[in-house]
């Protein structure tokens, strides 16, 4: 499961360091959810909340479907 959630997040890391920021992987938490860390402009971006939730989890919900939730920490 480990290395399908890393695949969702490298297919989506180039959009994220187009804009200047990038997405590092925490681990995946006993009840399924994804722990990510937002990197560069991503980072405290007004809009991170929104890009990590209709982007990074949906990406990753789509290739991994066993994953409830993505969460930044």
């Amino acid at each position: 499961m480990t290395q399908r959630v890393l695949e969702a997040l490298d297919s989506i890391r180039p959009y994220l360091q187009s804009d200047g920021g990038d997405i590092i992987f925490v681990g995946i938490t006993n009840d399924l959810q994804v722990k990510v860390q937002l990197k560069g402009a991503c980072d405290g971006c007004p809009m991170s909340m929104q890009t990590l939730k209709g982007g990074v989890e949906m990406v990753v919900k789509q290739k991994v479907p066993e994953i409830l939730e993505v969460i930044a920490v």
